[in-house]
């Protein structure tokens, strides 16, 4: 039975790769994934683009184990030599958009679920939700399904992670920021020049440090991303506008590291475009996490955002496919690791179910 799932799950894969699904653009691999519930004899629900299953025998008197990947994409860059929209097996490669990220891990996901849909006397209640939106973190995504979903007690984000075990994911917090000066026109002299005045600012940002350090997740990694000022040569303009990208580490909250910055940071304003995305983690001590180490998987922490930053409960990033491959040209996943993936993910479910 798992031979033929794996199989499925890459057909079902090919077919996801040839639909268009950039976020919030998700409705025709929807239907394919419908298709599959369908085919496998599993009742569903669907709200907007994301659909979502629990096991047969649910209880609510169990906790609750959610499976979740998503089914939309990233646009595909300029360096692309192959058709991103066509699924291409070469020397067990299988090539396309989105075949790494995450479309390896959502099927090898759903035919997991599927394996163990009917299966009696279960220690965890599953539920399952192919989301989307998880790229840009958009309002309908895995974020829109936790009220609709049963209580989780704790997820397994499918991202590619090599399935080894990603045990913290950092948050992100987003910050919109000013420099000030005095406008003037450029042939007088003017001692309040926002460009200059920003010299100093860039130099906090980058010599700053953040006290509380992770074992897991290392540091706060903070950092300039964007400088916008000025309209015309002639003109020095009065302010400058920063975008400071920072990646949080499971020692803060994102309202800690805004209150940092709006304390200490040399701008003349600051603010954070939202909080929401925050760090996220699961104890070393979960039987998951032992029961992937005593299947010979490390762990590690990552720096990546998913869907993660949206639970609250502990979680999981598990995955086939590898993480450098996201959201690069000619994308891909090797045929063996979405093979590996299945016979993983069912290993490690076995042991704790």
């Amino acid at each position: 039975m798992i031979e033929k799932l794996t199989q499925e799950a890459i057909a079902l894969l090919k077919q996801l790769i040839e639909t268009q699904s950039f976020s919030s653009e998700e409705d025709h691999t929807a239907l394919l994934i419908e298709n599959w519930f369908t085919t496998h004899h599993v009742p569903f629900k669907r709200n907007n683009h994301n659909i979502w299953a629990t096991n047969k025998y649910f209880d609510e008197s169990k906790p609750t184990l959610l499976l979740n990947s998503h089914h939309d994409t990233v646009k595909p860059n300029n360096g692309y030599t192959k058709d991103p929209f066509k699924a291409i097996v070469e020397d067990g490669k299988l090539y396309g958009l989105g075949s790494n990220d995450a479309g390896g891990c959502l099927v090898s996901l759903i035919a997991t679920f599927t394996y163990f849909y009917d299966r009696k006397d279960l220690n965890y209640n599953l539920v399952i939700v192919a989301s989307a939106e998880e790229e840009s973190s958009g309002p309908n995504g895995l974020n829109s399904m936790l009220p609709i979903i049963p209580k989780i007690d704790v997820a397994i984000v499918g991202e590619p992670t090599l399935m080894n075990l990603a045990i913290a994911e950092k948050g992100l917090v987003v910050f919109d920021a000013k420099v000030k000066g005095t406008a003037s026109h450029a042939a007088h002299p003017n001692n309040d020049n926002a460009i200059y005045n920003t010299i100093e600012v860039l130099k906090w940002f980058q010599e700053y440090k953040f006290e509380r350090k992770s074992p897991v997740l290392g540091d706060v990694k903070m950092t300039v991303t964007q400088i916008n000022a000025g309209k015309q040569h002639n003109a020095v303009p009065a302010e400058v506008d920063l975008v400071i990208d920072v990646r949080v580490n499971d020692k803060y909250s994102n309202q800690e590291i805004a209150d940092i910055l709006s304390q200490k940071s040399p701008c003349s304003s600051i603010t954070a475009r939202s909080l929401r995305l925050n760090s996220s983690s699961i104890s070393s001590s979960h039987e998951l996490v032992k029961a992937g180490i005593a299947l010979g998987r490390e762990t590690y922490g990552s720096p990546t955002l998913s869907d993660q930053s949206v639970l609250t409960c502990q979680s999981l990033k598990l995955g086939p496919g590898d993480s450098t491959r996201s959201h690069t040209a000619d994308e891909f996943i090797y045929l063996a690791e979405i093979e590996e993936g299945v016979d993983l993910y069912i290993k490690l479910l076995e042991k704790v179910l």
